[in-house]
């Protein structure tokens, strides 16, 4: 696929939104670990995104985002927030989705797109 038109990393970007916006939607801005986890993961979730969406290949840069979902599902454990519920529970939910939509492009890179076949 060309540069732009993987749906995966606009979902990626809208994730990263979503997670950035979650301490306000929560009323958790308070609670500094959680929120700046948020803010920051989320931001380097988009910027992640719009990297991987500008790239003509899907590459090594795909894998950016695949690792901040990891690091977002494990932050509230490590940073001590897995007692703040829906802040928790965004980091899980989100970081999982994160994960899924970027890790997709990786998996799918290396199928030949439909009508094609591989050489033999």
């Amino acid at each position: 696929m060309s540069a732009w038109k993987r749906w995966q990393d606009y979902v990626t970007a809208v994730l990263g939104v979503l997670l950035f916006l979650t301490p306000f939607a929560f009323g958790a801005t308070s609670n500094t670990a959680a929120a700046w986890t948020a803010y920051v993961i989320g931001v380097l979730v988009v910027l992640g995104a719009i990297w991987a969406a500008s790239a003509a290949e899907a590459s090594v840069l795909e894998w950016v985002p695949v690792v901040l979902g990891v690091i977002l599902f494990i932050s509230p454990w490590i940073l001590g927030f897995a007692g703040v519920g829906m802040m928790a529970w965004s980091a899980w939910i989100i970081g999982v989705l994160v994960f899924l939509s970027a890790g997709s492009l990786i998996v799918l890179r290396g199928r030949a797109p439909l009508g094609r076949t591989t050489p033999a």
